[in-house]
């Protein structure tokens, strides 16, 4: 048998026996393969070059191993820590010399060895240096009958023999050190790192049967771009300073059913700060988070929605991003979230809707605000997950963010009585909510939502009560890995009961259809369609239809 194919067919375990291979044991050396040279004999393969020799390679290697060795924390102390390594397997002694007198194995993640798996010149060379240092730390340290002059012949022949694939992998070392060092020298920041998402909409919409020349089927072309600036300063807080230009608009103005487009609320593109929040642990399980501005109770409360939510990213509109109850009045604020084990957590959080208006009926604690907490659970696979969420809110008329326009109750993605009722007053709600997301398979999974408000006019004893509800069907990776197919079917906030005014006469019912195709991993593009039956127009109830080409870059 030549030595190129006894190379080629050498496994971790062989290695390991030609790597402990000594006197005391040529027999198992001799094992390997009935062919193989053998190494626990040096005279069998030549004559080994002079000991001092072989110190300065080693101290060599040493050198270079000592800034590259893995983390002492992947070592194995004990061959008992294998699972897969039996005292019965014919190359156990040698293992359980390199892991007991040596310490330079490691083994794979879930604690096996996979000894019976192939390995490349590569691989072995790799194994070969780590021992090699490890027997340099020995004779450094002058710890006595750990390395034997036996031990350093045998792998000296074996040095000699990889001295190839050493060099290789030294050059290769040398080249990735070259690399993170041009880099460090050119990165934007030690601290921040810059991501972004450009997002292009064309969009059209019309209402089946209205006469009305101002829903005729209008379509627009718009757009949404963000840089993101992630900065951290301890490496386990991070620091989130977001800018952000929007012009997109609802196509279909007067319907005010439909809601608008997940990815849109502007109607200029002007440079904005629009998010600014600082996220940092306390302690091992609790994480809070402060911020200023565009702060939001889905930055603290899981939506459960993982495929569909995305804030601008997942579904088309915004009433099937995320469930409503969670567009309460945000913008500053804090929140936390105690996770005791990894399938529960609970959050709460304090937010203001106009935190920096020091005017009568704004600030932190004078104006719109929302004070919530959730609780949630996600089963160890990550199969299913479901929370229970509640809310109580104020929104003030007096606040400069609603005074000229209306209180847009649950985000403005309901019905035009659930978004103003009591017209010029104010308003306190109180709001629960119940989500659930189950995958059947990684390719179907089903989730919904049900969500209740009983909102109160602040100035009379006028109440509506505000029932919506969804289930999705989600289809990943449809077509290929990183597609997504779904479709929505629910109802949007809509007044099921009143006291002082009037309920909804109709109920409208959202369906949403959408395929995000991925283009790379960068570039996907999402064409879909939502149709809204019994859309409220203010006038007759008619069916609103909208057709979305989404097309996003991210970076």
């Amino acid at each position: 048998m030549s030595r190129f194919h006894w190379r080629s067919r050498l496994t971790p375990i062989a290695a390991l026996a030609l790597l402990a291979a000594a006197p005391a044991a040529p027999a198992l050396a001799q094992s390997v393969n009935s062919t193989s040279p053998d190494l626990a004999n040096p005279d069998s393969i030549g004559a080994v070059a002079d000991t001092s020799e072989l110190i300065n390679d080693l101290n060599q290697y040493g050198q270079e191993g000592r800034n590259r060795r893995a983390s002492s924390a992947d070592q194995v102390t004990s061959v008992s820590q294998l699972s897969d390594v039996q005292p019965t397997d014919w190359a156990f002694q040698a293992l359980q010399s390199l892991v007991e007198r040596y310490g330079c194995i490691a083994g794979y993640p879930d604690g096996t060895y996979k000894g019976n798996r192939a390995m490349t010149r590569y691989e072995f060379a790799a194994g070969l240096n780590a021992c090699l240092d490890r027997i340099q730390e020995l004779l450094v340290t002058n710890v006595a009958d750990y390395a034997t002059k036996a031990d350093l012949e045998v792998l000296k022949k074996l040095q000699d023999m990889f001295k190839t694939e050493l060099a290789a992998l030294r050059g290769r070392v040398d080249t990735l050190e070259g690399r993170i060092s041009y880099l460090e020298k050119t990165q934007f920041s030690t601290t921040t790192k810059l991501t972004g998402n450009a997002i292009l909409g064309l969009q059209g919409g019309t209402l089946t049967g209205d006469d009305d020349d101002s829903n005729a089927e209008n379509v627009t072309f718009s757009n949404r771009v963000r840089l993101v600036f992630n900065t951290s300063f301890t490496g386990q807080d991070t620091l989130t300073t977001r800018l952000e230009t929007n012009n997109v608009q609802n196509p279909l103005n007067d319907v005010t059913g439909l809601g608008s487009l997940s990815y849109g609320d502007g109607n200029s593109n002007q440079i904005s700060l629009t998010y600014l929040g600082y996220r940092f642990p306390i302690g091992e399980k609790v994480e809070a988070l402060v911020g200023t501005t565009g702060l939001d109770l889905d930055d603290i409360h899981d939506t459960h929605n993982p495929f569909l939510y995305g804030d601008g990213s997942g579904a088309l509109s915004r009433f099937g991003d995320r469930p409503p109850v969670l567009r309460q009045p945000a913008d500053a604020g804090v929140g936390f979230v105690w996770s005791p084990s990894d399938q529960w957590s609970i959050g709460a959080a304090y937010m203001a809707g106009n935190a920096a208006s020091p005017s009568d009926g704004s600030g932190l604690f004078g104006g719109s605000y929302s004070a919530s907490a959730s609780l949630n659970y996600k089963s160890s696979d990550s199969r299913f997950s479901a929370g229970l969420f509640f809310a109580h809110s104020y929104y003030s008329n007096d606040d400069y963010q609603y005074a000229d326009e209306d209180l847009g109750l649950l985000g403005r993605t309901g019905t035009r009585r659930t978004i103003n009722p009591f017209g010029d007053h104010s308003a306190i709600s109180n709001s629960v909510g119940l989500q659930a997301n189950y995958l059947f398979s990684p390719k179907v999974g089903l989730n919904g939502w049900v969500g209740y408000t009983k909102a109160e006019d602040a100035q009379s004893d006028d109440s509506i009560d505000v029932l919506n509800w969804a289930v999705g069907l989600v289809f990943p990776d449809l077509g290929k890995e990183g597609n997504l197919g779904s479709l929505l079917v629910g109802q949007p906030p809509t007044v099921i009961s009143a006291d002082g005014v009037e309920e909804d006469d109709e109920t409208p019912i959202h369906v949403e259809a959408l395929y995000r195709w991925a283009v790379n991993d960068f570039i996907s593009i999402t064409p879909g369609v939502i149709a809204v039956f019994n859309a409220d127009t203010g006038n007759d109830n008619n069916t609103a239809v909208l057709g979305v080409v989404r097309t996003e870059f991210s970076f």
